[in-house]
């Protein structure tokens, strides 16, 4: 990859809540062929872990982009920190990394390949409210108490998804759960698509096209296929493959109410279409093409890149 000529885009700023510390990035040691998984939330980030620890290590069995952090810890989030750096550090294979940050509180490094899931947003807020839904009383201590945090904590719902939905659109905010915002963090990582070490995904190319995605992503990743490894690697990303898989992932347990049928719920798009009023659907296209340019907006939509 040539890197000669471009002007990198430098960190500006510092974020920090009960789930993030974009501190911890600070003088991280890369490796030259790390990789990052970088979402909002909810948009197929586990998805793209495992499709990324399928080509790494050539379609063996097993969940290797486990919530439980297993082989691929966030990084930014509220597990104990000098714990992830001895597990990242002992690891001998390429490297696969995750968070949720905005591009402008992420070191944006030369040697690290970057790759960032969008989704249309309505379908990322039926997920997310699932999710949030879905946590323990044990999980939202454990976010809420992590050491050096601060801001907000995560809350119970006290609402139904309907009203989650319209919260968000007047306020740029989830109720009870402190993501940054969601427009600033796609635009933002949609203004830095044209460095070579940044791949943009979607979620309906992952679920329609999965053999596709994972070509593209071999292909930035400088990974080749085995091709009779490859009906194996597809199955092994399967809804199915990895929820039977996450269930022996004791914290996935702990943290989620019905464990795996939490974390891995539908991943299917459009369950607000019988929900929502035609108007309420049509304010989040308004509000998305006052907050993006229009063709990261029609990305945000379709998938489709112009």
């Amino acid at each position: 990859m040539n890197t000669s000529g471009i002007q990198w885009p430098e960190k500006t700023r510092e974020l920090k809540s009960v789930l993030f510390d974009s501190t911890r990035w600070n003088g991280f040691r890369f490796r030259d062929d790390d990789i990052v998984v970088v979402t909002w939330s909810k948009t197929g980030t586990t998805l793209t872990q495992q499709l990324v620890f399928q080509l790494i290590f050539a379609g063996k069995p097993g969940l290797y982009g486990e919530p439980g952090g297993g082989l691929s810890p966030w990084l930014d989030g509220p597990a104990p920190f000098p714990e992830m750096l001895v597990q990242l550090e002992a690891q001998r294979h390429r490297r696969c990394i995750k968070s949720h940050l905005p591009r402008d509180a992420l070191l944006i490094d030369p040697r690290v390949r970057y790759l960032y899931v969008g989704r249309d947003a309505r379908d990322v807020i039926w997920s997310v409210f699932n999710h949030h839904l879905g946590f323990t009383q044990e999980a939202r201590d454990l976010m809420n108490c992590a050491p050096d945090r601060g801001g907000p904590p995560i809350l119970p719902i006290d609402r139904d998804v309907r009203d989650y939905y319209l919260h968000w659109l007047d306020h740029d905010a989830l109720p009870g759960f402190p993501m940054p915002s969601f427009w600033d963090h796609v635009r933002g990582w949609w203004e830095v698509r044209g460095l070579p070490n940044v791949l943009l995904l979607h979620f309906n190319d992952l679920i329609n096209d999965l053999e596709r995605q994972l070509r593209r992503v071999a292909h930035f990743l400088g990974i080749h296929i085995d091709e009779a490894r490859l009906p194996a690697m597809l199955e092994h990303c399967s809804l199915e493959y990895m929820r039977e898989a996450v269930s022996k992932d004791s914290a996935v347990n702990r943290i989620f109410k019905d464990g795996p049928r939490t974390f891995f719920n539908r991943g299917t798009n459009g369950r607000w279409r019988d929900v929502l009023s035609a108007d309420e659907i049509a304010r989040c296209d308004e509000i998305s093409a006052a907050r993006l340019p229009p063709d990261c907006a029609h990305w945000l939509l379709t998938g489709e890149l112009n």
